[in-house]
């Protein structure tokens, strides 16, 4: 029997149920314990979500049962949860997004147990503009985040070459991610050309660590420059979301130096992130993501990558 309580959150009045759910049944970890992560994270996380189309990945029945991604903004929603209309790509219409501009509406999806937060590059309604070039550097077993950490330090490299400042977090899972702050008129079809093209440069410098191309079988020992999350219809798990592992770890910022460091010992263990990890990292840096918000850069041409 399912039980329900009222919380009242800004002025809202949301109902919650099973609070005492177990999601990470490894770790003890309960519903109640997810939502009081997302409200205690909301001051950091909220500025990355707002007025971004988002997708819902709900866990129902914890994270060792069934879960879907969810696109459209649920009917039942409550009537202040705003959505933001993107074109389907698959078929004739559109989709309604949720747009968790609030934290009302950050505690009701974690209700929902939407226990990852996976977010578009852009903001609506300039959802043809992405805001920020990304690399998802996924290792392939037996290569862990260690040999992510050395290709994260040569793509920094190559920015700092082109004066361009680049941020790196945590997948929360596997690997790594960077990210290049634009927040100047840029179209995504520009962003992917320049992304796969640094991924196949990467490809031939260092073909028995790096490789460009989806394929699986071509990843084992190597990590992907997985260029192609550069696209007006893929999300990427935003930075403070918890994911779905056996353990509630969060997609977390860090510093270069601590990436050098990682690489340096070549121990991966330094690089996972629990919720109050995280948290603690926020009270001692604050928001090491807050350039990818502000900050504005262009991207040159793609000639200056052969410069």
């Amino acid at each position: 029997m399912s039980s329900k309580s009222e919380l009242e959150v800004e002025g809202r009045k949301l109902t919650v149920s099973n609070l005492e759910k177990v999601l990470y049944p490894e770790a003890g970890f309960t519903k109640a314990q997810v939502i009081d992560y997302y409200v205690r994270i909301a001051p950091v996380l909220l500025p990355h979500l707002k007025n971004r189309p988002i997708t819902l990945k709900r866990y129902p029945d914890g994270v060792e049962g069934f879960f879907f991604y969810e696109k459209q903004c649920p009917s039942h929603r409550p009537e202040w949860v705003q959505t933001a209309t993107v074109p389907s790509q698959r078929e004739e219409g559109h989709i309604d997004y949720c747009v968790i501009n609030g934290l009302p509406a950050i505690v009701w999806a974690a209700n929902l147990a939407d226990l990852e937060l996976h977010t578009f590059l852009h903001r609506a309604p300039a959802i043809t503009r992405p805001l920020a070039m990304v690399f998802d550097l996924d290792p392939g077993p037996p290569a862990d985040i260690v040999l992510c950490c050395e290709v994260a330090l040569w793509l920094k490299k190559l920015f700092d070459k082109l004066e361009l400042e680049c941020l790196v977090k945590t997948s929360g899972s596997k690997g790594l991610q960077l990210y290049v702050p634009l927040n100047t008129a840029v179209t995504y079809d520009r962003t992917k050309a320049f992304a796969h093209t640094i991924a196949e440069h990467f490809e031939k410098l260092h073909p028995d660590k790096v490789v460009s191309r989806m394929q699986k079988s071509l990843r084992k020992g190597k990590v992907l420059i997985d260029w192609s999350q550069n696209d007006d219809h893929k999300t990427t798990v935003s930075v403070y979301s918890l994911r779905a592992r056996a353990h509630p770890t969060v997609s977390t910022p860090v510093t270069w130096a601590e990436i050098s460091r990682t690489l340096r010992r070549g121990k991966a263990n330094g690089l996972t992130f629990l919720t109050e990890d995280t948290l603690k990292r926020v009270e001692t840096h604050g928001d090491l993501f807050e350039p990818l918000l502000k900050l504005k850069q262009r991207l040159p041409p793609i000639s200056a990558l052969q410069a």
